[in-house]
């Protein structure tokens, strides 16, 4: 079961390698939802010996927000900004992409500055979580576009998730359902205020609110 779980982990680094690489808002989507369903494999493959109601609810939950509610909260903000792709990033897509491969090794680098996990955790999960984090953190500050923003906020939270699924066993079902419900609130809001910036100023570059003149 763990050597699924590593593949899954390893599919999670491709995703988050493919969103730095990546133009097309709708395939950044896409491949964000996918993302949401993959956390929820990782989950059941985390928590298989003390598989229960809660960590089936937690798993429903979190493949129902973050592979099919966000997505679709996503789509209809491109939707009605009337855009499709990521135009002149402040960091190129080849040269996030490859920010994002060197992002790895610094990630398993920082995993081994880390007290060993229990025997049962995949040696892959923690590295996965922090390079999420990073890959999360690199879209916030590269991308002009709210939406593509927003996709790097997402990866960031996943990498929490992941983080908070493999070290806080016990308690996961509180810890993890505390953060999807703040994430789910968070991208709401998002949501409503692209559409507004979108609709007041035929953009959502967040680099031009920086000219606004009061």
């Amino acid at each position: 079961m763990q050597v699924w779980t590593d593949v899954i982990l390893i599919t999670v680094v491709l995703t988050n390698l493919a969103l730095t690489g990546l133009s097309s808002l709708g395939t950044c989507i896409r491949v964000m939802a996918l993302q949401g369903v993959l956390l929820g494999l990782i989950t059941i493959g985390v928590q298989r010996e003390q598989l229960s109601l809660h960590v089936l609810v937690l798993v429903a939950g979190t493949v129902a927000i973050k592979g099919f509610v966000f997505p679709r909260l996503l789509k209809r903000a491109i939707r009605e900004a009337a855009i499709r792709q990521e135009v002149e990033p402040f960091v190129g897509f080849a040269s996030s992409l490859l920010i994002g491969s060197l992002a790895l090794p610094f990630a398993i680098w920082l995993t081994g500055r880390l007290p060993h996990l229990d025997a049962g955790v995949s040696p892959l999960l923690v590295p996965t979580a922090f390079h999420a984090i990073l890959i999360g953190l690199l879209l916030i500050v590269s991308r002009r576009k709210a939406v593509t923003q927003v996709l790097g906020y997402l990866a960031l939270e996943n990498g929490i998730f992941v983080f908070g699924v493999g070290l806080a066993r016990q308690a996961t079902f509180l810890v993890e359902m505390g953060i999807l419900l703040d994430v789910f609130v968070a991208v709401f809001v998002m949501g409503i205020a692209i559409f507004h910036i979108s609709r007041e100023f035929d953009h959502i570059d967040t680099d031009q609110l920086s000219q606004l003149k009061e």
